[in-house]
């Protein structure tokens, strides 16, 4: 059987100089959903993988390579044996396209812990239902016209969501969503959210229409009425002592969304007896929490996205309280200037969403655009900071 062939923007290196390109996507499978892709986020992993950032701690990228795992599209066909969409469907993908569909993790909805998943772009492929076009590749994600996945991994996206919206719920939604609904945030809960990028700013909604009452933070008071404006309760500047001091042991949970390496125990202190302090942003610190809580249970936790349950549940939750993350809508030409502004930190809160309209095949001979401008990487991902993250937390927190 023929693949089906669909452009892409692709990148050959670490520089993040994405160009289009053509590939095939696998034939449809019985069980598989064809996606026309109308809309894709552009989240930091997005960057921290293909600038190959996290090659310290896990095996290199795979090049070419096409990110992308915020895809909000709609079903043009399916599977005889389908039954979760039809055509015509609205409908997204998230971090992941495959998992073993036994072991406990998956059993009890937590596919991104099982070790056989297989992330939507450069993921090892453990099962047909994740295969690629040719074979004996990783996968390719979203930054594309079209997508074939296993109906399993489908998002169903409410008919009153503006697909626009829905990429970023399935990464930075369900990032945030998680870890606020296993630790039991509710009615009274008093949350903090460091950080006030795609991340934090979804999470202070989010917190929010769970009922719990929000902290935003951040280093100075520069964004104090932006935070309030998204729905915080309160802004608490880390870079004023004096206010840390008086914040001291206030809150049950913090979410920390800062996606360099940083100073994190400074927000140890917010916290009530029995609090966590949830890392989020990928760096050595978020990689010692991990391996920290496979020895034993501490207050210093990370959140790893969420499984495709947690996945539908917050695109639900967000389009039934109208919920939308801040976007702006690029064309496929500022996708290397999009990748730029997220290694300087992206200040602005918004998710850059790409516009796949854009992605059309005269651009394949005339494409003209600067390469991304990217600094050095911040988040100290080796084994030795890794290793000594992990102790700090074991022996202090």
């Amino acid at each position: 059987m023929e693949g089906i062939e669909t452009l892409a923007m692709a990148c050959s290196d670490s520089t993040c100089n994405f160009k289009p390109i053509k590939l095939h996507r696998r034939p449809l499978g019985p069980e598989d959903v064809e996606i026309d892709i109308k809309f894709c986020g552009v989240c930091h992993t997005d960057l921290h993988t293909a600038a190959n950032h996290v090659a310290g701690v896990q095996d290199p990228t795979q090049y070419p390579c096409v990110p992308g795992h915020e895809i909000a599209g709609v079903c043009v066909r399916v599977g005889d044996f389908v039954s979760k969409v039809k055509v015509g469907d609205k409908v997204g993908v998230g971090y992941l396209v495959d998992s073993c569909h036994r072991c406990k993790h998956c059993k009890h909805n937590n596919e991104q812990k099982c070790k056989k998943r297989t992330d939507t772009f450069n993921g090892k492929i453990h099962s047909k239902r994740a295969a690629t076009y040719p074979t004996k590749r990783n996968t390719l994600g979203g930054y594309s016209n079209k997508m074939v996945v296993h109906e399993h991994f489908v998002i169903s996206i409410p008919e009153s969501m503006p697909l626009e919206y829905a990429g970023p719920l399935m990464c930075a939604g369900v990032t945030t969503y998680t870890p606020l609904k296993k630790y039991g945030v509710k009615s009274g809960s008093k949350v903090g959210i460091i950080g006030l990028g795609g991340l934090g700013v979804l999470g202070i909604k989010l917190a929010s229409a769970l009922g719990a009452e929000v902290t935003a933070i951040s280093r100075s008071n520069r964004k104090r009425e932006k935070a309030l404006g998204f729905g915080a309760d309160n802004f608490l500047a880390s870079s004023d002592s004096e206010a840390m001091r008086n914040s001291a042991k206030s809150l049950d949970i913090v979410l920390n969304t800062i996606p360099a390496a940083h100073d994190w125990t400074v927000y140890q202190r917010l916290l009530r007896k029995g609090g966590k302090q949830i890392l989020i942003g990928v760096h050595a610190g978020y990689a010692g929490a991990m391996m920290a809580n496979r020895v034993k249970d501490v207050s210093v936790k990370s959140a790893f996205i969420g499984g495709v349950e947690n996945t539908q549940e917050v695109v639900n939750l967000c389009a039934k309280n109208e919920i939308y993350p801040q976007i702006e809508l690029i064309p496929v030409q500022q996708l290397n200037s999009a990748f730029s502004a997220l290694d300087s930190s992206n200040d602005s809160g918004k998710r850059y969403v790409l516009d796949l309209e854009s992605l059309k095949e005269d651009i394949l001979d005339n494409y003209n655009a600067s390469p991304a401008n990217l600094g050095p990487n911040e988040t100290s991902l080796n084994y030795i900071s890794v290793a000594k993250q992990m102790f700090r937390i074991l022996f202090f927190y």
